[in-house]
């Protein structure tokens, strides 16, 4: 094979590059002579993926709600991703920001899109039968998710609107922690004390919440957004991305969540509790919690309908 000079300007610039490290470049080279073809499948672990879903009851609509579950994990990672590039950046990049904006929304919108595989994709029966063997665990139990609402916002105002008059300036993420929202959703209805869904959550990950309260507080996608330069802040197509995000996350996804819940639990003159107790008729509707990341960008009217009439 004739030596091209793009040939020689490769190895010269991997020559560079180990001799930096103190490496030898032909201990390299011999390792890719040595090494098999990268195979599809096994870049992306598919044997290992396939074998995740470990049903617990022999239904077969179980595997359903498992693999629904698992993708949206995955959506929720990607999300993070899409924001830690965003803290990352020493210098605010209006561009960067709404490439990242552009894929949050993206990713969202595939979650909700895909709500279609839980409630129309699985026997409503057969989910009611292998629900029960589940429990406490619940789908409230996602940290990822709550990662991403801490990474999206100031605590501040993740805090439950009936306590939000009872936050003391300055407050810490130890004395918000007790008030956010979601902790009324893991409630048991009659007595009002915490679930084992609840106990079970907090005991995993409370350290790991108030410790990204503290992290997040001064560089959370809010604050990210208010630092950017006044024009590119007040820049037309970047408004409209980040409301249709806060929109997609605190409106959107909660409302297919409900249309969800209201298909398989709610069942009159009764509601199944399939939930690990988890009080979803007043946690799950937007109008209810009224969380709204980016409050600046909504005019009082639209924050005063907000989870009711609001559309985008």
């Amino acid at each position: 094979m004739q030596l091209t000079h793009d040939i020689l300007d490769r190895l010269d610039q991997l020559e560079q590059k180990y001799a930096v490290m103190g490496q030898d470049i032909l201990s390299y080279l011999d390792g890719l002579l040595y090494a098999d073809y990268l195979t599809y499948w096994d870049y992306i672990h598919l044997d290992t993926l396939l074998s995740l879903q470990t049903p617990r009851t022999p239904l077969p609509d179980e595997n359903i709600f498992i693999i629904y579950h698992q993708i949206t994990e995955l959506y929720f990672k990607l999300s993070i991703q899409a924001i830690h590039q965003l803290r990352e950046q020493e210098v605010s990049d209006g561009a960067l920001f709404k490439r990242q904006i552009k894929r949050l929304n993206t990713y969202f919108e595939n979650l909700i899109q895909s709500f279609d595989l839980m409630v129309d994709g699985m026997d409503r029966e057969e989910f009611l039968k292998f629900r029960m063997s589940l429990l406490p665990s619940s789908g409230f139990q996602s940290a990822q998710y709550r990662i991403i609402e801490l990474l999206s916002t100031d605590m501040e105002l993740l805090v439950h609107p009936s306590m939000r008059e009872q936050v003391v300036q300055p407050a810490s993420p130890e004395s918000l922690y007790p008030m956010l929202y979601w902790k009324s959703g893991a409630t048991e209805l009659a007595t009002g004390k915490k679930t084992l869904t609840l106990q079970q959550f907090e005991h995993k990950y409370s350290n790991t919440f108030i410790q990204l309260g503290y992290e997040a507080s001064h560089n959370n996608l809010y604050r990210l957004y208010l630092s950017l330069e006044k024009e590119k802040r007040e820049e037309e197509e970047l408004i409209h991305l980040m409301r249709q995000y806060d929109f997609n996350v605190n409106i959107r996804w909660r409302l297919a969540h409900l249309r969800s819940a209201v298909r398989y639990l709610d069942k009159k003159p009764q509601v199944i509790a399939a939930t690990g107790g988890t009080n979803w008729q007043q946690y799950l509707p937007p109008k209810n919690q009224r969380i709204v990341f980016f409050p600046e960008l909504w005019g009082e009217d639209e924050l005063e309908k907000w989870g009711k009439s609001v559309k985008f």
